[in-house]
């Protein structure tokens, strides 16, 4: 929580310094940018077994501090992200939700995939060329806090009633990231750009909770303790004015 607390305040200092420094040069936009994302973890008993499709849906500041340099934040939604992770050893997987009773103490190998939802703030750099022609090119460096609102969850080939369950007590609600991001800005305009790009996204926090079971190689229960983390390929399409 004091990790959480300091980063919120470092996105409000970094903000607040962005408004002191551009002297009115402001850009506002909109992003509309699918994603594909994963998951993975610290141990390499449970490994990554497939990909999320989603959609990042948002608005997005850029406050120039210099002509081609800007800090850039704004508030958005990450819709499906997650992924599908394989459990060599057998257990019993969120615990803290309400599964059917078939769907507890499962063999191994077994798959678990979460969808979830977040609401995200970025914080970023971004560092643009001079135009040639209509075009700009850019490369942004980024941080993030995110905020779970919604988790779903399926386990595979365990029957329909395993699937579209409710997860949200099995996932955290807070989110840490970083990312690395480039591409070019297209002008239609005096005051209007076309954004494409692609880039990176990287969780350092714990998505999911710590408090499920396994069954390890002498037969005994042990907790389940591994940092899963988010991991994601953006495809960035926007607009700014």
């Amino acid at each position: 929580m004091k990790k959480i607390v300091a980063f919120s305040a470092f996105l409000a200092l970094a903000v607040t310094v962005a408004h002191a420094q551009v002297g009115g040069d402001v850009r506002f936009g909109f992003q509309l940018s699918p994603g594909f994302s994963w998951m993975s973890t610290s141990t390499n008993k449970i490994n990554t077994s497939g990909t999320n499709l989603g959609l990042k849906l948002g608005m997005v500041g850029e406050f120039y501090f210099q002509e081609n340099y800007a800090v850039t934040t704004g508030l958005g939604f990450f819709f499906n992200t997650g992924g599908t992770l394989l459990h060599e050893r057998p257990g019993n997987f969120w615990v803290n939700s309400e599964l059917p009773e078939s769907c507890r103490n499962l063999p191994a190998n077994a798959k678990l995939k979460y969808s979830m939802q977040y609401v995200e703030i970025p914080i970023g750099l971004k560092m643009r060329t001079r135009e040639f022609g209509y075009v700009r090119y850019y490369f942004e460096p980024n941080l993030g806090l995110a905020f779970r609102t919604q988790a779903k969850g399926d386990i595979i080939n365990q029957g329909d009633e395993c699937k579209d369950i409710n997860i949200r007590s099995d996932v955290n609600l807070f989110n840490l990231f970083w990312g690395l991001g480039g591409g070019i800005e297209y002008s239609v305009s005096e005051s209007t750009s076309l954004v494409g790009g692609v880039g990176m996204q990287f969780g350092f926090a714990d998505a999911t909770k710590d408090d499920d079971s396994v069954i390890i190689e002498n037969g005994t229960t042990a907790q389940e303790k591994s940092k899963g983390v988010i991991r994601a390929f953006i495809i960035r399409l926007g607009v700014m004015f």
